[in-house]
């Protein structure tokens, strides 16, 4: 049985490669080096630096019952990963009499593998269960051949070689990379229409095209950085009770698909923002550059993440005045800040609160711990409070009066704040809240009524 992609729906390779670029990305300069020696070189040189959790990895479910339930013995693993990743899984599983598998000197793969296997076993003396054209070399010495995740086109090729004892074909990846490219979260980047808004510039039909364009790259560059913050976040994300369902945590969509997309999607984002303005494209690196920070380090770091959290939203609102070339509001991005700050601070309170209530008391990958959830609650309040007193501020200063004819009408947008802002902390203090306050914010029905009463309020106003 072959082990990446087959009894894994995944890759050794590619998860330890991962591991150690998420612990120092400055390996990606030595990695040449080692495969300069070879791959098998290569894969020794990451084994010995890196350490798979074997519980966590995402096991094909349906191999896993043939394992369980065959009487055929010995049962081998015979892999192209190196053997200081491979023991431990098969330890861990308890399911295998033997394991054959790289040795940093031999790449166990294609025909090396097949000449190992004839070596132990002999030619026809064992049936083999593997993924990948690859393995075409190995079927044509099996006795029979079971294709797991592979296409009819593979299936075909291993019938001329063997007789195919079974077939299971990959489930489809468009729904798959649907979900990994987060398409619900490009609601957040709907921020870059609140300087457009804000400057009553809705009706000008070139400054909506600049918005509508300064959407779309920041979504893309959204995009590749979810993808990437999810490769980063594996063992975590398949930790976490909800996370351990993401694509990449649960093996199914291949890793190597996942470090190709996040910089392509990254740099598609990049050049697209060119069609606005140099500012808003240095607004754009800038907000990858605090997202990957964000991702690497500081989303580990106790308060300094949620902080940043608010700091990215009100990046987009920032981004969203230079694809305009609006000039920025003190008052816009003071409320910003803070009302995004409970968001984040929200976000966190469901995470912990989530926790609390599966017994568990320390968040994996993070600093916070459930001791913090009365804390959190406090400052995220008082956060949403400030923002509701930012904006009478603003009401009732000479920058109203400039841009609205009855300024006095905006006031009734602030109590409604104060009640979204309340009641959403009693949903999430009952654990009702939705990991991402955002979405719920965009899905809760009471929600879509207040913000349409405030739109209501703020065009009368004008």
């Amino acid at each position: 049985m072959d082990l990446d992609g087959t009894l894994l729906n995944s890759d050794i390779l590619y998860e330890s490669l991962r591991a150690l670029l998420a612990r120092n990305p400055l390996y990606v300069f030595i990695l040449p080096l080692w495969l300069l020696r070879g791959k098998a070189a290569l894969k020794r040189e990451l084994a010995q630096r890196v350490t798979l959790p074997a519980e966590t990895l995402p096991y094909n479910a349906q191999v896993l019952e043939v394992l369980r339930t065959t009487r055929s013995r010995p049962r081998v693993l015979c892999t192209a990963s190196d053997s200081l990743l491979v023991h431990p899984i098969a330890s861990h599983l308890g399911l295998f009499e033997q394991v054959i598998a790289s040795d940093g000197q031999r790449n166990l793969s294609g025909k090396n593998k097949a000449k190992a296997l004839i070596e132990t076993f002999g030619r026809h003396g064992f049936h083999y269960m593997g993924n990948s054209k690859v393995d075409l070399a190995v079927w044509e010495q099996a006795a029979g051949a079971w294709v797991v995740n592979g296409s009819e086109a593979l299936a075909r090729r291993a019938a001329q070689k063997t007789r195919v004892l079974a077939h299971w074909p990959a489930p489809p990846r468009a729904k798959s990379w649907l979900k990994a490219l987060r398409l619900h979260q490009w609601l957040k980047n709907l921020l870059v229409f609140v300087p457009l808004l804000a400057a009553h510039r809705f009706l000008d039909l070139q400054s909506v095209m600049q918005a509508v364009v300064a959407l779309i790259a920041f979504s893309m560059c959204a995009s590749g950085v979810y993808v990437l913050n999810d490769l980063l976040d594996l063992t975590p994300d398949r930790q976490h009770p909800r996370k351990q369902k993401r694509p990449f945590a649960a093996g199914k969509l291949p890793l190597l698909q996942g470090l190709i997309a996040a910089p392509a999607l990254t740099l598609c984002g990049l050049a697209l923002s060119l069609i606005c303005n140099l500012q808003f494209t240095l607004v754009l690196i800038a907000y990858y550059i605090m997202t990957l920070a964000y991702s690497l380090r500081l989303k580990r770091i106790v308060m300094i993440d949620v902080v940043l959290l608010a700091a990215l939203y009100t990046v987009r609102i920032i981004g969203g005045s230079a694809a305009i070339k609006a000039e920025l509001s003190f008052w816009l991005l003071a409320f910003s800040m803070f009302i995004f700050l409970s968001l984040a601070l929200l976000k966190r309170y469901t995470e912990l609160h989530a926790m609390l209530s599966s017994g568990r008391s320390k968040a994996s990958g993070r600093g916070y711990s459930v001791e913090d959830l009365p804390l959190l609650q406090s400052l995220g309040a008082a956060a949403g409070y400030i923002s509701a007193m930012v904006l009478a501020l603003y009401i009732d200063s000479p920058a109203s009066v400039g841009l609205y004819r009855h300024p006095k009408l905006l006031w009734m947008i602030c109590p409604i704040l104060l009640y979204w802002i309340s009641r959403a902390w009693v949903v999430a203090h009952r654990g009702n809240m939705h990991d991402d306050p955002i979405v719920f914010a965009a899905t809760d029905r009471i929600s879509q009524i207040v913000f349409v009463l405030c739109g209501i309020f703020m065009l009368a106003a004008i």
